[in-house]
């Protein structure tokens, strides 16, 4: 960090607590760590839609709000006496220089696997982890969750060999899936569902392809293309209510090709 982006960090943190003076806002003086809980969920959100659609011109100013969010924590913690956003900055420089022996020590690491890898197991040895996947949050999203707790699992290897087995898991959960649809029991069908879902996830993690990413950039090509189906029923005066499916199908197709064209 130079000199000037230094004093603009400190002038934030100047503003951050002129804010929750008594001289500063009154909305802002009655935040609290919960109160700012979806506030900051939010804002990271936001960081991850301008990065998805592509938005940089607006990536400096959406990371400058979820910034905000990091200095208001720091402000209200350094009220109660707790830390300070000096604290908060020390913590991750210690952090990222120990998790890094490769490039501020002796140790050697070729790949970003074996990187992975060690970083895993150094928060096993150097954190205090009770369990290797400890310190995944239960609020993340259920995929990135199960994605995050597979590669904590793998990382002290507990994992399969290659994807071979993963797909034949596959399989077998979704015949697991079916039996259990066969038996029209709702709580079977929620774990055999589940299960195949994890699956799904751990072949992704052989892919190398986070399954929320692909799942998003799914949900995204699907909104574009129904609104593309309901767009051209518009234009004869008709809704997809007025629709057969058959007719739905065929403009489905339509939109499609159109797509890969």
């Amino acid at each position: 960090m130079n000199r000037d982006t230094d004093t603009k960090m400190s002038r934030l943190v100047e503003i951050m607590a002129l804010l929750r003076s008594e001289a500063g806002c009154p909305w802002d003086r009655e935040q609290t760590h919960e109160s700012l809980r979806q506030h900051l969920l939010e804002e990271a959100y936001e960081v991850i839609e301008a990065i998805d659609q592509g938005r940089y011109e607006d990536l400096a100013g959406e990371l400058g709000d979820l910034l905000l969010q990091v200095v208001f924590h720091a402000q209200i913690a350094s009220e109660a006496g707790l830390f300070t956003m000096d604290d908060v900055i020390a913590s991750i420089n210690a952090k990222l220089v120990r998790r890094h022996p490769h490039v501020f020590g002796d140790a050697v690491i070729k790949t970003a696997d074996e990187q992975t890898v060690h970083w895993e197991q150094s928060k096993m040895r150097k954190e205090g982890k009770k369990s290797a996947i400890d310190g995944v949050p239960r609020e993340l999203p259920a995929l990135v969750r199960a994605y995050r707790i597979q590669n904590k699992a793998a990382a002290v290897g507990f994992d399969w060999p290659d994807a071979a087995p993963v797909w034949d898991k596959i399989r077998e959960e979704i015949d697991e899936l079916k039996h259990a649809v066969e038996e029209a029991s709702a709580e079977k069908i929620e774990d055999e569902l589940g299960d195949m879902l994890f699956s799904v996830v751990n072949i992704s993690r052989f892919l190398k392809t986070n399954p929320e990413d692909a799942l998003r950039r799914t949900i995204e090509k699907f909104t574009r293309r129904f609104k593309q189906v309901e767009a051209v029923f518009a234009t004869k005066g008709r809704t997809l209510s007025d629709a057969t499916l058959e007719e739905m199908d065929a403009v489905w197709e339509e939109v499609k090709k159109k797509e890969k064209c």
